[in-house]
């Protein structure tokens, strides 16, 4: 098995049957899984799980891309993964040394500052957490860093004063800001992924525009399919958080459909 970095299966709201969806997931062939430190969405025990499930029969860790996430206390409920009372830098170190037990692994592939205090600037509560984050990363816990939920402006002046760049920038992708056009640049000017979420919730109505619809006729596709395919065509690593077997599958071939250029460029547009 190798590691498909084409497309990243996200664990969110699965709650209860979090271990059982993985389990499926890794069976349908994702090898790139994300998850939070953070009880209120997440059940990162499950994940962990089934990834152990996963190694106990055969699979290799190093097959495997997993990313995980630092949440502040803003972002979590009563159930806390590290000791509210610690300071910043602590509280991460917390959250990844329970994370790595939790996934039963001795590295992460990438850490994720869950999101900023706020959504249009940064504090310095976030800097002091970043550097945190980049401790963990230079104690070797995990392979690369990066952040969530930011804007523009946000990205742009973290990667100006991080020591360590973010290298996975994962924000919920919005066709009527040009698919996030703006954080998909700055992630191509310091050399970061830019994951996209909620690619199909986030956008319902471009499951029934006209274009794609002909583009999924024309590939013997669905229209999901085609979205898939047009993100990781501009460079976009996209979530699915599917819990039907049936898509995963088709989810997981969407690489294989070929759009052409101008293709991408229209479906790039449309709520431009």
């Amino acid at each position: 098995m190798s590691t498909d970095l084409s497309i990243m299966y996200g664990t969110a709201w699965k709650k209860d049957d979090t271990a059982r969806l993985v389990k499926l997931a890794i069976q349908s062939g994702f090898t790139a899984i994300d998850t939070a430190n953070q009880k209120k969405h997440y059940d990162e025990v499950l994940v962990g799980q089934a990834l152990h499930e996963a190694f106990s029969q055969g699979a290799k860790r190093e097959a495997f891309f997993i990313q995980t996430k630092f949440t502040t206390k803003d972002g979590q409920d009563h159930r806390l993964p590290y000791d509210p009372k610690a300071d910043l830098k602590t509280q991460v170190r917390q959250s990844i040394d329970s994370s790595l037990e939790h996934l039963h692994t001795d590295y992460i592939d990438s850490f994720v500052l869950h999101g900023p205090h706020f959504r249009n600037r940064l504090v310095k509560e976030d800097l002091e957490v970043w550097q945190g984050i980049e401790e963990q990363f230079q104690a070797g816990k995990t392979k690369m860093i990066g952040c969530s939920n930011v804007s523009a402006d946000q990205l742009r002046e973290l990667a100006t004063v991080a020591k360590v760049k973010p290298k996975m920038v994962q924000n919920r992708c919005y066709a009527q800001t040009g698919w996030d056009y703006e954080v998909r640049q700055i992630c191509k000017e310091i050399g970061a992924t830019y994951q996209g979420f909620s690619l199909l919730t986030a956008n319902p109505h471009i499951l029934n525009d006209r274009l794609v619809l002909d583009l999924a006729k024309r590939l013997n596709a669905t229209a999901a399919q085609v979205i898939f395919k047009f993100a990781m065509s501009v460079g976009m690593l996209p979530l699915t958080g599917t819990t039907s077997e049936k898509h995963m599958l088709e989810d997981l071939k969407a690489k294989d459909l070929e759009l052409t250029q101008s293709e991408v460029e229209s479906i790039e547009k449309i709520m431009m």
